[in-house]
């Protein structure tokens, strides 16, 4: 016991290796699961990349209690096991303190999306770095009066300023989660950062107690054997329950390994509920239509619409119709709904509209900085000015195309077997051009939506 406790490769290292192994490798497949298995489209902006840092910082947390406190019986020592390189910053600042940082700045999203209803005034790339500067700065602190003794152990004095730096973050993270608690969300986003709250704090409670003891009574074999033991075996429990990928992509959360709905989302609209959205049937009505009539009116008649927009995909130019498609299933959720008018803009914001998106829409400067800045995410007008301009190369340029197209043949051959004039989809609130006017709906498909109970727009606005 006293050797295998210096030196390493007890069997209870062992153990808390295997677990430790076992639960990154349930984290990878998590993460990757929505990817790999439903195909469903990397963003480029936070919602990807926090994710992303979570995965390493769990590895980088692992790896740190493995090296440092010697799990491995490895008696040469090598300058890339360094206790000041594992210990102090593998543990510190690119493990816990990421972990933590990220939940932190997801919860910072939700309260500027959320709560005050607009896109966070500093950026994730900078916000995230910016929290963590105290927690870098402790570890060059120790990096420079180099405390560590040669099996990376510090004395009380610094180990108790290192604890309250845990505790700390962990206290940030409860003060941030707590301003969006009133909100009612339609995902999981709340719930999985109070439960990542519960889970860091215990176990916060049960790690103080095993790094106190690891790093004080290193004479006492047993003690710390055990104490490395729960070290690793928490926090692998940490990094799996702790994580979700829910705060930053609600439609991924919808489909990843621990939702058990058999239903599969394939857009946000879906996810979020809206009638009528998605693919369509086989036996969706079919209506007659009149190239006279203006693009925007047009466009409003979903077989049409499909029609169209399968034509533009051909031409490697379908994101424009995309927008129009998806700004038009945001136009079916009521006015009052500001928590679903919300998912489904910051949705549009980024798969559209922020530079470098997916789909990113040729639009003016002046539009694509009237909605990342708006100062209300929810407001009907939102994408008005960029639908105009979008509707305006349409008709400019696929338009004139589109007609003399197979895609058009098929749409009108199957319109003269199948006529039916009910396929006019409404769409509340815009107005494009002089020459269509807004459609209202008489009977609000919502009206026995829960949501709508406590989601009224001047509830959530402060």
């Amino acid at each position: 016991m006293a050797q295998c406790a210096v030196e390493g490769g007890c069997p209870t290292d062992y153990i808390a290796l295997s677990i430790s192994i076992l639960s990154f490798i349930l984290l990878l497949l998590w993460s990757a699961f929505p990817f790999l298995f439903h195909k469903v489209p990397r963003t480029k902006g936070s919602g990807f990349w926090i994710p992303v840092i979570q995965v390493v910082a769990s590895l980088i947390l692992h790896l740190s209690l493995v090296i440092s406190n010697n799990f491995l019986k490895i008696k040469k020592r090598h300058w890339w096991q360094s206790c000041y390189i594992w210990a102090v910053w593998g543990e510190g600042p690119l493990g816990f303190g990421l972990l933590l940082t990220s939940r932190i700045t997801q919860a910072y999203q939700l309260y500027f999306i959320f709560v005050k209803r607009r896109l966070p005034i500093i950026r994730s790339y900078f916000f995230l770095p910016l929290i963590l500067l105290p927690w870098i700065a402790a570890a060059a602190i120790i990096h420079m009066k180099k405390p560590l003794s040669d099996r990376c152990h510090m004395r009380a004095e610094w180990t108790i300023p290192a604890v309250f730096l845990h505790a700390l973050y962990v206290v940030i993270l409860v003060g941030v989660t707590g301003s969006v608690r009133h909100i009612e969300f339609r995902f999981d986003e709340l719930k999985d950062l109070w439960r990542g709250i519960l889970v860091s704090t215990l176990s916060i409670a049960v790690w103080v107690t095993a790094y106190i003891l690891n790093e004080i009574h290193d004479d006492i074999s047993w003690l710390q054997v055990a104490s490395r033991f729960l070290l690793l075996v928490v926090a692998s429990i940490l990094v799996l329950a702790f994580f979700s990928i829910s705060s930053s992509q609600p439609l991924l959360s919808q489909i990843s390994l621990r939702r058990k709905e058999s239903r599969e989302f394939r857009s946000m609209s879906q996810a979020l509920g809206i009638p009528d959205s998605g693919i369509l049937a086989m036996n969706e009505p079919i209506s007659r239509i009149d190239p006279n009539e203006p693009l925007d009116k047009l466009l409003l008649n979903k077989r049409f619409r499909q029609s169209f927009m399968a034509f533009a995909d051909s031409c490697l130019a379908g994101e424009s119709v995309h927008f129009f498609d998806e700004v038009h299933e945001l136009s079916k959720i009521p006015e009052g709904d500001c928590v679903r008018r919300i998912y489904m803009a910051r949705h549009i914001i980024e798969k559209y509209i922020v530079a470098g998106a997916t789909s990113e829409v040729n639009i003016s400067h002046r539009s694509r900085q009237e909605i990342l800045t708006t100062s209300d995410l929810a407001r009907p007008d939102l994408f008005h000015n960029a639908l105009n301009e979008i509707i305006q190369l349409l008709k400019m340029n696929l338009a004139k195309d589109y007609w003399s197209s197979m895609f058009f043949m098929k749409f009108r051959e199957e319109s003269d077997t199948r006529p039916n004039d009910h396929d006019l989809e409404q769409m509340t609130g815009w107005n494009y051009s002089p020459r269509l006017s807004s459609v209202h709906i008489t009977d609000d498909p919502f009206q026995h939506d829960h949501l709508l109970k406590n989601s009224a727009c001047n509830d959530t606005h402060s």
